[in-house]
């Protein structure tokens, strides 16, 4: 009888071991890692290879939407999937390649990004160009959306 408690409770300690490090990282604080050239855009099905321009979306449940432009999020979320609200979005500065929080980032407009749209992400405000802000952005990817 005593071996079987010994037997249970080893199974169980093993059992709260390989459990107990399954929690959900939050990825409203630190974004999901990244696999460079395997993750798909969400939206156009490209590899993200880019690493100057990357985007993540968080949802409300924490799942994590990967893209390879602001654009593509930016549509992806009006035209595709407009039930998805994101928590929070993290893209990649265009200098340091650093995750910045997208809705506190400065904008150049005149870059050559993976799809296109132009918009450049800085955690620092640049020095020259036309800079603009997320809402910005966001207004003007709609506009070219429709």
């Amino acid at each position: 009888m005593r071996e079987f408690r010994y037997i249970l409770l080893f199974i169980l300690g093993v059992f709260f071991i390989s459990f107990s490090g399954c929690s959900k990282k939050d990825y409203t604080k630190e974004p999901a890692k990244m696999h460079w050239d395997r993750d798909m855009c969400e939206r156009c099905k490209m590899a993200i290879s880019e690493r100057k321009f990357a985007v993540e979306g968080v949802d409300e449940k924490g799942r994590v939407y990967k893209f390879d432009d602001i654009g593509c999020l930016i549509l992806w979320n009006k035209l595709e999937h407009p039930e998805v609200r994101f928590k929070k979005i993290w893209i990649t500065d265009a200098k340091s390649g650093e995750w910045i929080d997208a809705k506190k980032a400065f904008y150049t407009t005149n870059s050559i990004t993976p799809m296109g749209y132009g918009f450049a992400a800085h955690k620092n405000r640049p020095k020259s160009g036309e800079i603009i802000d997320f809402n910005e952005v966001k207004r003007r990817v709609e506009k070219i959306g429709k």
